[in-house]
């Protein structure tokens, strides 16, 4: 029995549910799937729905939470980074910092995992306060504590075109035989079925409340924080209650920071470019599937100009009258 919830977030059952069979290629042509179950306004992998509804249920939120939220293949793993840093530099020097050892994807627990059942929310209960964790949850499947508590938000949109090839790339190397070839897989993007899809729902979900209650929701673009990382970083620091003081600007711990979360320094360093770890339970990836180029404008190596206008089509309109524009 597949579970769901309704518009106001309880969780309710149904003896069936629809799911959406995704065709994939292997080889000789289509004859394996990938199903995705219309979750309210998404699209998720079955495996989810329990995870979601003991987060709804169980997950108790604090007032000093800091929540980041992504659509996938948006920064996840920088913007775990950047927070993990800015918040807990005063407890580790930059020279010996955890990220020189330890796997960005390991600072920042997610809320939602398809094994959540076997390793239950008590384990986030004994994190100390501040606490930062992590979501790729659209914000209407949140527990409604989250906005009552008054817990923070940091969300992080990329431009649409790039999320794709990043995303291509990235379920073509973890699920192997379950390949989607570029055409097909663009097809389905554009009728708004990917995991966590539509995109454009997703990101007008963060970008209203961002406008709604911008103390408590942060909205930040990949390709400004790529195009002037200083200055979105100290932004980000503000937001999280650990701005830069002017000494530490004067003495360059903001570049210092940013340097040490570079794309290009995270990838040189060994603990995440060799092994392989399994973050979700019966999954074990490597972990530098997590990351590929990290560049702005990787679309035009693999889209050609009529998908990308399509897609740029589709968004703009999908996104009409927001005030959010790529």
């Amino acid at each position: 029995m597949a579970t769901i919830h309704d518009e106001d977030g309880k969780a309710s059952s149904r003896e069936e549910e629809e799911v959406k069979k995704v065709p994939t290629q292997e080889e000789g042509g289509l004859h394996s799937s990938v199903p995705l179950v219309q979750h309210g306004n998404f699209w998720i992998s079955p495996h989810l729905l329990k995870s979601i509804q003991l987060v709804q249920e169980e997950f108790v939120p604090r007032a000093t939470d800091v929540i980041l939220a992504t659509f996938p293949k948006c920064g996840t793993t920088w913007l775990k980074a950047l927070a993990f840093t800015i918040t807990n530099r005063s407890r580790h020097m930059l020279a010996d910092h955890p990220l020189l050892t330890h796997h960005p994807q390991d600072t920042v627990p997610f809320l939602e995992l398809p094994n959540r059942q076997i390793q239950p929310l008590s384990e986030l209960e004994a994190i100390p306060s501040p606490r930062l964790l992590a979501t790729h949850l659209p914000f209407s499947l949140l527990p409604a504590s989250v906005t009552a508590v008054g817990s923070r938000v940091v969300y992080m949109c990329r431009e649409p075109k790039d999320v794709f090839v990043s995303k291509w790339h990235f379920e073509n190397r973890v699920t192997e035989k379950l390949v989607v070839e570029l055409g097909l897989s663009f097809h389905l993007f554009c009728e708004g079925v990917s995991v966590w899809g539509p995109i454009w729902n997703h990101y007008l979900e963060y970008w209203n409340e961002s406008k709604a209650r911008p103390d408590k929701v942060l909205f930040l673009k990949y390709e400004e924080m790529m195009s002037d990382p200083v200055k979105e970083v100290k932004r980000l620091a503000e937001f999280l209650g650990a701005p830069f003081t002017d000494t530490e600007e004067r003495s360059g711990v903001v570049d210092e920071v940013v340097k040490l979360c570079s794309f290009e320094h995270l990838t040189s360093l060994e603990v995440n470019s060799t092994g392989v770890a399994d973050r979700i339970g019966g999954f074990p990836m490597e972990n530098s599937t997590y990351f590929r180029r990290g560049k702005v404008g990787d679309w035009e190596n693999h889209l050609s100009a009529e998908m990308a206008q399509q897609l740029d089509s589709i968004v703009e309109e999908k996104l009409k009258g927001s005030g959010l524009t790529f």
